[in-house]
């Protein structure tokens, strides 16, 4: 991020990380294991016991889940804990010397309460009754976490003496959400990546008991979030077996009706979790002579396929009350497809703008920690996230390409997605 500047002109920073992870400490600050992240499952039994003492569905990828796994197949490495952080509020730690975390990121944990913002009593008893004095201080969107530690700011070319504030930066989607512009309730977020994902503000929580919604916060409010598995992975499948370019295989596709002529692709290969159905599987379904050998046809079945299952996902956080989609803002390596933006937008019935930078969430931490500048102590409260959004809107990066809904394709996509819930259900529900 310095390369090419004089690190010395900087007055903050600010940084992005994966949520839910473990960095467990002693009494020294020092990292007693390798963090346990998001995607180690481990911790599924955890999970479990978790969701039915606290009356809710907790999944394994919840740092709750791996403290208790750590308590019960570490004992004594769990016996030296002293402070558990998140992966990016280590991070922090090793700036500033100061230890805090912030909402977002809290909000992934499963013993916080989103709604209060607050650490949730019940929850952290549940796991263990010392787990409270383990936790950092919470600090708000536009607080300033600490300074850059002097042999910090020299070795990264920073100038010294505390010159340099550091922002309490936020989870992965949050920031993203603050880079992408989704700071009002009606713009969301979705992520094409190995993994989709489909998040927005909203000025109210969204609590899901069922656990298909996560409960999450962002630095202006909330950003209820869903997950599914499969995403560019399933049109990639068909890509390589077909042995053609993305371009070629994106203009074959291109040549197919909208709805793939009554052919669904149910785009579970890796089983899916949203909804949750960890024992699914990928189907064709409703396969005509002569379709099996049109790569155009089951490519386009693919992209359809991923996009049908984001837009069951959002139907369900509208019967929570999240506002109506009015946009679509689209990051990730499948956001480089000018097709799949065309079906997005055509699905879902809105304008979907393709967000030129790369590294949103990258770029949402460094945009907050100038925010957390010019706001100040004015930031906190819900005046903060007024400024926050203001600010946001004037110094965000400038939109990039908007794909306009065909209008022409709207009962085709919504024939074929009535398709997709039905076969789905009846196949693994």
């Amino acid at each position: 991020a310095l390369e090419g500047l004089d690190g010395t002109r900087v007055r903050s920073v600010g940084v992005s990380g994966q949520q839910h992870g473990l960095v467990a400490l002693d009494a020294d600050r020092r990292p007693l294991r390798p963090a346990k992240l998001w995607c180690d499952v481990e911790s599924h039994a955890e999970a479990e016991e978790l969701s039915r003492a606290l009356g809710q569905t907790m999944g394994a990828s919840f740092t709750a889940t791996k403290v208790l796994w750590l308590k019960r197949h570490e004992p004594e490495i769990f016996a030296k804990v002293r402070h558990v952080l998140m992966p990016k509020d280590y991070f922090n730690l090793w700036l500033t010397g100061e230890l805090a975390t912030e909402a977002s990121d809290a909000s992934g944990s499963g013993y916080f309460d989103p709604v209060r913002r607050e650490w949730d009593e019940k929850a952290l008893e549940t796991v263990d009754a010392r787990l409270a004095q383990c936790l950092p201080r919470l600090v708000g969107p536009t607080e300033c976490v600490g300074c850059v530690r002097d042999e910090v700011a020299r070795l990264l070319g920073l100038a010294a003496g505390g010159a340099v504030r550091v922002a309490p930066g936020g989870g992965d989607n949050a920031m993203s959400a603050l880079a992408a512009g989704a700071v009002q309730d009606g713009t969301m977020v979705m992520s094409l990546g190995t993994s989709g994902t489909l998040f927005g503000c909203s000025s109210t929580p969204v609590v899901d008991k069922s656990g298909v919604i996560c409960p999450f916060c962002d630095a202006t409010a909330y950003l209820p979030l869903i997950c599914t598995l499969n995403c560019t992975e399933v049109g990639e499948d068909v890509r390589k077996s077909a042995g053609l370019s993305h371009a070629e295989i994106t203009a074959l596709a291109a040549a197919e009706e909208a709805g793939c002529s009554g052919l669904n692709y149910l785009p579970y290969l890796r089983g899916e979790r949203t909804p949750n159905w960890p024992q699914a599987s990928g189907a064709l379904v409703g396969i005509r002579h002569d379709m099996i050998g049109k790569w155009g046809l089951l490519y386009r079945a693919a992209l359809e396929g991923v996009t049908y299952s984001l837009l069951a996902g959002v139907n369900q956080m509208k019967a929570f009350g999240v506002s109506k989609v009015s946009e679509l803002r689209l990051v990730g390596g499948g956001a480089k497809n000018a097709l799949w933006g065309e079906i997005i937008a055509s699905c879902f019935g809105v304008p979907v703008t393709v967000v030129e930078e790369a590294e949103t969430a990258a770029m949402g931490a460094a945009l907050q920690a100038a925010a957390m500048l010019k706001l100040g102590a004015a930031g906190e409260g819900e005046g903060g996230a007024k400024g926050m959004k203001a600010f946001m809107a004037a110094h965000g990066p400038p939109p990039g390409k908007t794909i306009q809904p065909v209008a022409g394709d709207a009962k085709l996509y919504q024939a074929a997605f009535e398709r997709h819930e039905k076969l789905g259900g009846k196949l693994f529900g």
